[in-house]
């Protein structure tokens, strides 16, 4: 092949490039095409390179395949036998074009090859040469102004005629620049989202999402699923979402993960806008889950929320400094009784209670019935101050032996002991202990009956006055129908 053939060939191949298939119009439309160029002769022929003109009109039976009728002439000279005879040139035929990509991209190149019919003519010799002529080529179809129906079209067409006079085919290579027109078919979306291919620059969107001017996916609320597909738009920043772009919320607290600074919330608490619980009256139980809100601090509360009141005074738990407050007594907003029996104001202002109407069997250590009551209500004074430590010491007159009798105070001293902790299991039996002293410590004058009398007792001597002190001072006490300071108590 001459050079000059080969150069317009290999022109015409470097302005293919690689650009993805994007194709615009759909269906069969019809391509018309005209256009300009030069005609280069076959050198044997000695026919000067002719302006040449063409046109064609196409069927595109699919998208790499064109049926093609096409025609093209040249006016040029000759060289010889006639220097610069009139010489005219005309080719018209039926060609199969093969698309290597869709014709409506920005850049096409296409094979094509066919059959038709052409003419030579020399006017001043009168010489003819009309023959069926093959020919074969390729172009490329430049999209213009990014219009999908209107492109540049480049083509180099090699047109094998056998010259009058010749026994040898010849090649005409014709290369030619025009205008190629798509009538008919329909724009094509490939992604359906309403941007026409060659505008879309996200050709590839997902169905039913909605778009931009460019055919992007818009995703109104950054959560990664587009708008038109997700069912939750408006989703804060931040939130993790499922496929549908609706917030995940693992632990149900309304606030979605991702933005749930908590998230393992207890079903049913109340949580801030961070998603963590609040406990509004700080009891460690959380609004919402709390059944008892607004709890005063330091309260100890249950599972529900809801104060404890042990003593049942009034003054919940953690509030109250005298948790061990007998039933029925006024109490102060610490929980302490107010007003108080004999028996408790002898114990905190002496730290001793002492019975003397503690009756037992005769020369035994067994309580009488009639004496229980009283050492009931020694108890009951006794559970409000668990921390003080007591020694109960029996004590006799001097009727007897010394021994016995000290043997005697002793076992009366245990037995009362050991009922106080038998009937009062919360009393701390480590907090006591038991002392029998006989007649050694007499509080009145054994030489009479009353004297004697006294002298048979029972006695709680505290043995912590350190700790006494301490009760003593947070309880302020009132006598027995002493009115209270600022109104009702408890």
């Amino acid at each position: 092949m001459p050079r000059t053939k080969r150069l317009a060939y290999l022109v015409l191949l470097t302005l293919v490039p690689a650009i993805p298939v994007r194709a615009q119009v759909a269906g069969h439309p019809v391509e018309i095409a005209g256009g300009g160029g030069i005609t280069q002769f076959d050198g044997r022929d000695k026919i000067k390179p002719g302006i040449t003109g063409t046109g064609s009109i196409g069927y595109r039976w699919s998208t790499g395949l064109v049926f093609e009728y096409g025609w093209l002439g040249s006016l040029t000279k000759r060289d010889d036998p006639l220097p610069n005879a009139d010489h005219t040139f005309s080719w018209s035929g039926l060609d199969l074009r093969f698309n290597l990509r869709d014709p409506s991209e920005r850049y096409t190149p296409y094979l094509f090859g066919g059959f038709g019919f052409g003419r030579s003519h020399d006017p001043d010799r009168v010489t003819v040469s009309r023959r069926g002529t093959p020919s074969a080529g390729a172009g490329l179809l430049v999209n213009l102004f990014d219009q999908e129906r209107a492109a540049l079209r480049l083509q180099v067409r090699d047109v094998m005629m056998r010259e009058a006079g010749s026994d040898a085919f010849s090649n005409h290579l014709v290369a030619t620049l025009g205008l190629q027109w798509t009538f008919r078919g329909k724009s094509k979306d490939q992604d359906l989202d309403g941007v026409r291919n060659w505008e879309d620059q996200c050709p590839n969107t997902p169905v039913g999402a909605k778009v931009d001017a460019k055919g992007c996916p818009i995703d109104s609320d950054g959560d990664g699923v587009f708008d038109g597909l997700d069912k939750c738009e408006g989703t804060p920043r931040a939130a993790k979402v499922d496929k549908d772009g609706c917030p995940l919320d693992a632990d149900g607290d309304g606030v979605a993960d991702g933005i749930d600074v908590c998230d393992s919330t207890a079903k049913g608490a109340r949580v801030d806008a961070r998603g963590c619980p609040m406990d509004t009256d700080g009891d460690g139980i959380f609004d919402g889950l709390d059944q008892c809100e607004n709890t005063p601090k330091g309260a100890v509360v249950d599972a529900r929320g809801c104060p404890v009141d042990t003593d049942g005074d009034g003054v919940a738990d953690g509030i109250d400094q005298c948790p061990n407050t007998p039933a029925g007594l006024r109490v102060d907003t610490n929980g302490c009784p107010i007003e108080v029996s004999e028996k408790e104001t002898q114990l905190l202002d002496t730290g001793m209670i002492r019975l003397q109407n503690i009756n037992f069997d005769v020369n035994k250590a067994t309580i009488r019935p009639e004496s229980l009551p009283v050492l009931d209500e020694v108890a009951a004074i006794l559970l409000q101050y668990p921390k003080l430590t007591l020694e109960i010491g029996g004590h006799t007159d001097n009727t007897g032996t010394r021994v016995r009798n000290v043997a005697l105070s002793e076992a009366r001293a245990k037995s009362v002991l050991n009922y106080l902790l038998q009937k009062f299991p919360t009393l701390d039996g480590d907090n006591f202990t038991h002392v029998g002293y006989g007649p050694m410590v007499p509080v009145a004058s054994n030489g009479t009956a009353l004297g004697r009398a006294k002298n048979r007792r029972v006695e709680f001597r505290v043995t912590n006055a350190e700790v006494l002190k301490l009760e003593r001072e947070k309880r302020r006490f009132l006598n027995k129908g002493e009115p209270i300071p600022g109104g009702t108590p408890r």
